[in-house]
């Protein structure tokens, strides 16, 4: 409905998995020269800096990134400024009602509407919740007191007590500023949610007590923005005509960091694999659609995405004896991970195991 995407509160960051599959759209090569990039990311938490690990991560804001993909329509495909009213499927045509009177027909609808229910409610596709309030998301830029910069190109803290009910705190660029989303495991009445809205600093360091430690003295700018995620997938999604993406079919934890790649994921098998397929031959009956629910790609990177959204929360909030351990030993391993890693470089061995910078090799 808008010509123009406006802000919002979405994804904010690839990684390098993210990145590959982008690639295999087709479209990498597009949005990544818009996007800031940071080549390493530092790991801290207790105040402490564990790790500096190499690794890349390509920041933008959600509108900008959706307004660089726009961009690149061709201009000889209609674009439609308007909401599609109603939709009645079939196994040969689909009839789309739209919202200004017109009509369009077509042989296959890609449903993408994200979090929205109508068209969802209209096809008699229910929801099934898994997880109410799953986790919160809070988006801010962040910037440095007394100085022009911080000292990382980008930073995961962990949360330091089960009982902040948090996981962690990421930093990255984005284009003209340092941007942070800081993931938690509350309710939206929750008062430190409140606190968080009126006082973030101040919120903020009473969780992470020695995170000025790790980061140096910083302040909130701009517009604090946060959302809630539940946890949910769709039933009664095989019908003719219409394939479900994205959150349309099942939702993800941001948290857990895979939202991006798993409608990403969606988009390559449709338009790599199943649509070139399915247009070979008439009709678009469910036998044909349930290609795309089957493929293995799909299935298992929606599989993995809802196991690491309860095991990210698990290890970060539950307060039992398996689960404090794996916070220890998350810890202290990464914490380990980063002496080793330090203590090559400062000898110049070479690349440690995954490590992909080159190193002049000094022989001792």
């Amino acid at each position: 409905p808008h010509e123009v995407y406006p802000a919002d509160f979405r994804c904010e960051k690839l990684d390098e998995g993210q990145v590959k599959i982008l690639r295999s759209t087709g479209l990498a090569d597009l949005v990544l020269p818009e996007m800031a990039r940071a080549d390493e990311l530092c790991v801290a938490r207790f105040g402490r800096l564990l790790d500096r690990k190499p690794g890349i991560q390509h920041g933008m804001m959600y509108d900008a990134l959706v307004n660089t993909l726009r961009g690149a329509i061709p201009a000889h495909v209609p674009f439609v400024r308007t909401k599609v009213a109603s939709v009645a499927t079939s196994i040969d045509r689909q009839e789309l009602t739209l919202a200004n009177g017109e009509a369009i027909s077509a042989r296959l609808v890609v449903l993408a509407v994200g979090l929205n229910p109508g068209l969802r409610h209209a096809l008699g596709l229910a929801r099934t919740e898994i997880s109410h309030c799953h986790s919160i998301s809070a988006g801010f830029d962040i910037r440095p007191v007394d100085r022009t910069a911080f000292e990382f190109p980008a930073l995961t803290y962990y949360a330091e007590r089960p009982t902040d009910k948090a996981a962690y705190l990421t930093l990255f660029p984005v284009p003209g500023a340092m941007r942070a989303n800081y993931m938690c495991y509350r309710g939206l009445a929750d008062p430190w949610i409140l606190k968080l809205r009126k006082s973030p600093h101040a919120a903020l360091v009473e969780v992470m007590p020695n995170l000025e430690k790790a980061i140096g003295r910083f302040e909130v700018a701009g517009e604090m923005r946060i959302r809630p995620a539940d946890l949910y997938v769709t039933e009664n999604y095989l019908q003719p005509g219409i394939v479900l993406v994205g959150d349309a079919f099942s939702t993800s934890c941001p948290a857990a960091g895979t939202g991006a790649g798993k409608v990403l994921t969606d988009v390559a098998c449709l338009c790599n694999t199943h649509i070139p397929n399915w247009l070979k031959s008439a009709g678009m009956d469910t036998d044909k659609l349930a290609a795309f629910y089957a493929d293995p790609s799909k299935r298992a990177y929606d599989a993995g995405a809802l196991d690491r959204a309860f095991e990210l929360r698990a290890t970060s909030i539950d307060p039992g004896l398996r689960w404090a351990a794996r916070r220890w030993v998350r810890f202290l391993g990464r914490g380990g991970v980063g002496i080793v890693r330090r203590a090559g470089e400062r000898l110049r061995l070479g690349p440690l195991p995954g490590d992909p910078r080159p190193r002049t090799v000094r022989h001792v």
